[in-house]
């Protein structure tokens, strides 16, 4: 099977429904974006070291993501109007939040996007989920059918990606990147 099909050549794609709509269609944004996103988080887990223990859970991530850009696409189980995401989903990341945040020192300011390559590109990633979380609020606004728990999966990742850069950066012993004003008295 050729990987090029040649139907895409004029500007227009088919959603998972089969509609044809243009390549600038906000919902192909939507799952390109999603897409983006997952390339994102396969870069940052070539940089974790092989043992780390964020290496599953983000794995798990990106299979989530890869049926979350499926369902922004259009794809629907036969007569269900319901998410491919599931409050389970969203509990996990929770938990996984949790977990990780007891192991990491008390933020007392803000952090800059840094550290070690991993975490870099954690950060990155998790600029690409509030991207992506940005755009699925305006096609909502626009009355395309973005579901709760979708949303609420996308926010709550961008959380597990900022606690996960924040611990990529312990696993490897070093320390975030403390903020500080630029205007601050000396």
């Amino acid at each position: 099977m050729k990987i090029y099909t040649k139907a895409g050549d004029k500007g227009r794609t088919s959603l998972a429904s089969g509609k044809k709509v243009s390549k600038a269609n906000d919902l192909v944004d939507l799952y390109g974006t999603c897409d983006e996103l997952n390339s994102v988080i396969g870069s940052a887990i070539s940089f974790l070291n092989s043992k780390s223990s964020l290496t599953e859970p983000l794995l798990a991530v990106q299979h989530t993501l890869f049926e979350l850009g499926a369902e922004l696409a259009g794809f629907r189980q036969k007569g269900e109007e319901v998410s491919i995401i599931h409050q389970g989903d969203i509990s996990l990341l929770e938990d996984h939040i949790d977990g990780l945040s007891q192991k990491l020192e008390v933020m007392r300011s803000f952090i800059l996007p840094g550290g070690v390559q991993s975490a870099s590109m954690l950060h990155l990633a998790r600029t690409i989920c509030r991207r992506l979380e940005r755009a699925m609020v305006r096609a909502r606004e626009s009355e395309v059918g973005i579901f709760d728990n979708s949303l609420t999966y996308v926010n709550r990742l961008s959380d597990f990606l900022f606690t996960t850069a924040r611990y990529a950066n312990l696993e490897e012993g070093v320390e975030d990147i403390k903020w500080t004003s630029r205007t601050k008295k000396k």
